[in-house]
């Protein structure tokens, strides 16, 4: 019995990988074994990185919410105790948004807690 190959299937499989590493450097864009190895890479950066990038709004966002509220004379702590305290419920990202482009409303927010 001769030996069957799914040369389409496996053509394909190639392809998908290739397509994946278009715009890489030397041959990592052209060559399927080191292609493959530099797509596997990427993709499991791009998966941690998603988590990753989660975190590192979050942190911008307390850092420009810290430098707002210190200005008006509260740290990022008391700040954000007395928000939940007077239960304003506006997330970090939109409190950092104010605090960044409608200096204005922030003050009104940190007047309000006060």
């Amino acid at each position: 019995m001769p030996r069957s190959v799914n040369s389409v299937a496996s053509r394909r499989r190639r392809k998908k990988i290739l397509k994946q590493a278009k715009g890489y450097f030397g041959r990592r864009k052209n060559v399927y074994t080191v292609a493959k190895n530099a797509v596997e890479k990427a993709m499991s950066y791009s998966y941690r990185d998603r988590k990753n990038k989660k975190r590192s709004f979050r942190a911008l966002w307390i850092t420009r919410i810290n430098a707002g509220a210190r200005i008006h004379g509260l740290s990022y702590s008391q700040f954000m105790g007395k928000v939940k305290a007077q239960n304003i419920e506006l997330n970090r990202k939109v409190l950092a948004d104010l605090a960044m482009n409608n200096p204005e409303a922030f003050k009104a927010i940190v007047e309000k807690v006060k």
